[in-house]
C-alpha cells in the first residue's frame, strides 16, 4: 500500500524537528565554547519551522486526516496539543541559555533531546494505534530521563534521574502489559477498532477489568496522580530548573493527550467502570498534594506538589465527562476545562519557573523559598511577575488560571456533581495559602543577597511572553476559547470512526 503526499505532510513537523535535533548535535562538535548559544538558536529555529509546518497542515487539511496504516490521526485535537508542545519548548529554550552557561553544561545534546522529546509528545497526541502511542511515550520518557540528570556534577540531579528512570520504567511496563491484554482481547492495536470490540464485550469480564486497571495505572503515573506521584517532587527538584518547567507543562500535557485518546477512543464504552475510580483518585490527589505543599521550603518541590494538585482538578473534569452524554454541555465543558487548563497552565507555570531560573547566579542556587526573600527590593519586575503567576496558579481573577478552574467547576455543576464542585472550591482556597507564603517571602521579608539580579535577554523574552499570555487569557479570553472550541470541532470517540471510511 502506497503512502500519499498528505500522509508525508502529516509527519513533516516531526521529521523537521528530528532533522534539527541531529543538526544541532553536528553543529555542537564544531562551534567554539563561546558560541554555544548557536545550539539554542538552532533549536528555537526548529520549533518555529515546526510550528509553520503545523500551520500548513491546519490550512491544507482543516478537518484532519488519518495516515500511516490508520495509526496517526492528525485532527484538530492533535494540532491543538502540537501547538502547546511547541510553545512550551520555545519558552524552555529561551530560559535555558543563561542557566546552562552558569551551570557550565551548555551542550548541544540538551537541545537535541528537548526537540526529540517533543517528537514523542506529538506521536502521543496524534496516535490512534497503541504501538505508535507507546513508541512516542518512550521517546519522550527516555529524552526526559537524560534531561533530568543533565547536571552531571549535581548529586540531586543524578539521584532524581535514577528515581525517575526506575519508576518510569516500572510504570511503562505495567502500561505495556495493559495494552497487550487489550490486544489479546480485541485482536487489534487500533483504538477505534478496540472501541468497537470492547463495546461488544461484557464490561465485567475479569481480564478486561485487569487490562483497564493496568492501563489506567500507567496513565495515572504519567500525569502524576496520587498514589503514583512519588517521582514528581524529586524529579522536579533535582532536574535543571528550565527542564523542570518544561516537564511540568509539556510532559504533563502529552500525558493528558494520551489519556484522553485512550479512554475517550478505545475504552469509551467502559466509562461507567473507570469514572468512579477517577473520583477517588481526584480527591486523593487534591488532598495529598495540597497538604504536602504546605510543608515545603523548596520552591521547585512546592510547585511540584502544586502541579499534582492541579491534576486533581482536571481529573474532576474527567469525572464530569465520564458521567455525561457525549455532546452534552457538561461533556463539552469538561473537555474544554481540561484543554483550557493545560493552555493557561503552560504559560503561568513556565513563567513561575522562569523567575526561579533567573535567581540562579554563580554562587546562588536560587530554588529555596528563602532565596526569594526580599526579591521585590532586588528585582521588582520579577517579583511582580512571580506574584502574577502565583495568583494565576491559585485561580484568582483576572489572571488566566481562573478561567481553567471556572470551566472545570461549571462542568461539575452541569453534571450535578455538586459535592465534588464544593470540595474542589475548598481545596482551591486551601491552596492559596502556600502560594501566598512565597509572595510573603518576596514582599515582606528582607533580602539576604546584596548583588543585583542579572536577567538575560532570552529570560526577559520568556517572562514577557508568559506574563502577557497569562494576562491576556484572563482579561480577554474569547480568542483562546474559540481556539479550544475549534480543537473540539471534530466529533470525538463514537463518531471518529467515520473519518476512517
Amino acid at each position: 500500500m502506497g503512502i500519499s503526499p498528505n500522509e508525508y505532510r502529516l509527519m513533516l513537523p516531526m521529521v523537521e524537528l528530528t532533522i534539527f535535533a541531529l543538526g544541532i548535535l553536528l553543529i555542537d562538535l564544531i562551534v567554539p565554547r563561546q558560541w554555544k548559544w548557536v545550539n539554542a538558536a538552532g533549536a528555537l529555529m526548529g520549533v518555529v519551522f515546526a510550528a509553520v509546518c503545523v500551520g500548513q497542515i491546519q490550512r491544507v487539511l482543516p478537518n484532519g486526516s488519518i495516515g500511516f496504516l490508520n495509526s496517526l490521526l492528525v485532527d484538530r485535537f492533535a494540532i491543538y496539543f502540537w501547538y502547546l508542545f511547541l510553545a512550551a519548548a520555545a519558552i524552555a529554550i529561551l530560559i535555558s541559555v543563561r542557566y546552562l552557561e552558569i551551570e557550565d553544561e551548555h551542550h548541544g545534546e540538551y537541545y537535541a533531546l528537548l526537540l526529540l522529546s517533543v517528537v514523542g509528545m506529538m506521536c502521543m497526541a496524534a496516535g490512534i494505534d497503541v504501538v505508535l502511542i507507546f513508541i512516542g511515550l518512550e521517546l519522550m520518557a527516555i529524552s526526559t530521563y537524560v534531561l533530568v540528570g543533565f547536571l552531571r556534577r549535581d548529586r540531586r540531579s543524578n539521584e532524581a534521574a535514577l528515581k525517575y528512570l526506575l519508576l518510569g520504567a516500572f510504570s511503562s511496563g505495567i502500561f505495556a502489559y495493559g495494552l497487550s491484554l487489550l490486544y489479546g482481547l480485541t485482536g487489534t492495536t487500533n483504538l477505534i477498532l478496540i472501541q468497537r470490540a470492547v463495546a461488544r464485550m461484557d464490561p465485567h469480564n475479569p481480564v478486561l477489568i485487569i487490562a483497564l486497571i493496568t492501563t489506567m495505572v500507567g496513565l495515572l503515573f504519567k500525569i502524576a496522580a496520587v498514589p503514583f506521584h512519588q517521582w514528581a517532587p524529586d524529579a522536579y527538584e533535582g532536574a535543571p530548573t528550565s527542564i523542570t518547567g518544561f516537564m511540568s507543562v509539556a510532559v504533563k500535557a502529552a500525558a493528558w493527550a494520551m489519556l484522553l485518546r485512550i479512554l475517550l477512543f478505545g475504552l469509551f464504552p467502559l466509562r461507567a467502570v473507570y469514572t468512579p475510580m477517577f473520583v477517588f483518585v481526584a480527591i486523593a490527589t487534591m488532598t495529598g498534594a495540597n497538604f504536602a505543599a504546605l510543608t515545603q521550603t523548596n520552591t521547585k518541590r512546592l510547585l511540584a506538589y502544586s502541579s499534582i494538585a492541579h491534576v486533581g482538578y482536571m481529573l474532576l473534569a474527567f469525572v464530569a465527562i465520564g458521567t455525561s452524554a457525549p455532546g452534552s454541555a457538561a461533556f463539552l465543558d469538561g473537555m474544554k476545562g481540561i484543554l483550557v487548563y493545560l493552555l493557561v497552565y503552560t504559560f503561568m507555570n513556565l513563567g513561575a519557573f522562569a523567575v526561579i531560573t533567573s535567581l540562579r547566579q554563580r554562587n546562588i542556587i536560587g530554588d529555596e523559598i528563602d532565596d526569594l526573600a526580599g526579591l521585590y527590593s532586588r528585582a521588582p519586575v520579577e517579583a511582580v511577575l512571580m506574584l502574577l503567576f502565583l495568583l494565576s496558579l491559585a485561580g484568582i481573577p483576572p489572571a488566566a488560571g481562573f478561567l481553567g478552574k471556572y470551566y472545570i467547576f461549571l462542568s461539575l455543576v452541569e453534571s450535578q456533581h455538586y459535592v465534588l464542585a464544593g470540595v474542589a472550591v475548598l481545596y482551591a482556597l486551601f491552596g492559596l495559602y502556600y502560594y501566598l507564603k512565597v509572595a510573603n517571602a518576596m514582599f515582606m521579608r528582607e533580602s539576604t543577597v546584596s548583588e543585583p539580579l542579572q536577567v538575560s535577554y532570552g529570560m526577559r523574552a520568556a517572562l514577557a511572553v508568559t506574563a502577557l499570555a497569562t494576562l491576556m487569557i484572563g482579561i480577554y479570553p474569547e480568542p483562546f476559547i474559540q481556539g479550544v472550541n475549534w480543537s473540539l470541532g471534530i466529533p470525538q470517540a463514537t463518531h471518529v470512526a467515520q473519518v476512517m471510511k
